[in-house]
């Protein structure tokens, strides 16, 4: 972890099992906080990108032949088809322990409400001269939504990228999550895809799982948008295939920001941090605070947390490499870091939160309290856990209902509001040397101009 606080000198604090770098001052943190947010670009990119382009390119030629190859190199077995039956997700619900099964409905029943508060309304204006004007929202007809696989299985990520689809009313929603090496689904995954509706489900993952999202193969249908995480080569396919089909966001690796006072308790920091890191090496997690004595004393708790952890390698390396503690003077500062970060998640462990997130421009979620920990978000907390990431939360913001939707523009002019409104048309396309815009307009009129 990289240690950042306000002194005259840089020292290398030897630790049992992680690395503590200290720097000089906030010139320093914001060189630190952008490494993180590059952590992703250069050399290791360019090297995904010709991988995706070729995998891309062949499950666009050839389909379900594609598909399989890539299946079998990739994730180990041989697949004779990709879609999992709705009996089997039946089945994977039955068998989900009672106490699972109330869990995964309360997150639903909590998502659900609070994306079905986000669904646009319609606008209907009528104009000085009574012309209408407005606006339509429709859902797409087919969403395909990526679940990752891997490290780890995420229930969660299917709630969260399900239930806005079904909410927007999109008719057909299609779930690919990469299996194991036996062709198998986690079942709580299948749990989770039984009760929010989702038509289809393929046992695919990878860049070529989005391809065959994106162009459609033989078994697996053309969708309008794709949603869900991933890893680089996953986020770096639906880069490439954005244009053909919507995409929600390009989601880099997960992080965290917390800023603290001396409200905020060690041990509660330290498990929120290693709450965010044990998803992946890449991930980050980041302490921005005033309490000097939390700088000093927090390396030695995560240490401590991380006695036994079953995630220790990912731990490890991800607090290793991409940790950062900075201490500042005071909470505004904090927060002008913060937003200068632009982080997916947000933490105040401050002890005026709500007052102190009236001052953050630029964050995916803010998490205010000790009772709002990052992972209440996670899993049912009401508002997506998909956020943007890498600094995005500077333009973008999490994934909703109006993702899965489009809307149309209406305009209906009548004679009257013709006659009042032609002549600005006619001197802005001549402006622009349209004569074609102009005679439009002419030609519905005898008088000359």
């Amino acid at each position: 972890m990289k240690q950042i606080i306000n002194k005259n000198e840089v020292q290398e604090t030897p630790s049992k099992k992680l690395t503590i770098k200290t720097a000089i001052n906030i010139d320093q943190a914001k060189l630190e906080l952008k490494k993180i947010t590059d952590r992703t670009s250069g050399t290791i990119q360019d090297q995904a990108i010709k991988v995706v382009d070729e995998i891309l390119k062949n499950v666009s030629e050839r389909g379900d032949e594609a598909l399989k190859e890539y299946t079998s190199r990739f994730d180990g077995f041989l697949a004779e088809k990709f879609q999992i039956s709705s009996d089997l997700m039946l089945k994977a619900w039955k068998e989900t322990p009672k106490e699972l099964q109330d869990s995964l409905l309360l997150a639903k029943q909590r998502i659900e409400k609070f994306h079905s508060l986000q669904v646009p309304k319609n606008i209907t204006y009528t104009g000085p001269h009574g012309e209408s004007l407005g606006r339509r929202w429709n859902p797409v007809k087919k969403a395909g939504i990526y679940v990752p696989g891997g490290r780890a299985a995420y229930p969660s990520t299917v709630l969260m990228n399900a239930i806005p689809s079904y909410v927007a009313g999109v008719n057909q929603t299609i779930m690919v999550s990469p299996a194991n090496s036996k062709g198998e689904l986690n079942p709580t995954v299948l749990a989770a895809a039984h009760i929010t509706g989702i038509n289809k489900v393929f046992c695919i993952g990878g860049a070529q799982a989005i391809g065959a999202l994106a162009f459609g193969t033989e078994s697996i249908p053309k969708v309008d948008v794709i949603t869900g995480p991933g890893n680089i080569y996953v986020t770096l396919a639906k880069k490439k295939v954005y244009g053909k089909v919507g995409i929600d966001s390009l989601a880099g690796p997960s992080e965290i920001l917390i800023i603290a006072d001396k409200s905020a308790k060690l041990e509660h920091v330290a498990s929120d941090m290693l709450a965010q890191s044990e998803h992946d090496p890449l991930a980050s997690a980041i302490l921005i605070t005033t309490n000097k004595k939390l700088a000093e004393r927090l390396p030695a708790e995560i240490e401590r947390q991380l006695i036994n952890h079953p995630r220790l390698k990912i731990c490890q390396e991800s607090i290793s490499n991409w940790g950062l503690i900075v201490l500042c003077n005071d909470l505004e500062t904090c927060a002008k870091l913060s937003d200068t970060f632009a982080p997916e998640h947000l933490e105040l462990l401050v002890e005026e939160p709500k007052k102190l997130s009236e001052s953050i421009q630029n964050a995916g979620a803010i998490f205010m309290g000790p009772w709002s920990p990052e992972a209440i978000g996670d899993y049912l907390g009401g508002p997506n856990h998909t956020l943007p990431t890498s600094g995005t939360a500077r333009f973008a913001g999490a994934l909703g209902v109006e993702t899965f939707m489009k809307n149309t523009s209406l305009i209906d002019f009548s004679e009257e509001a013709f006659n009042e409104n032609k002549n600005a048309v006619v001197h802005l396309a001549n402006s622009e040397g349209l004569h074609s815009h102009a005679e439009s307009i002419r030609i519905r009129d005898s008088k000359s101009y």
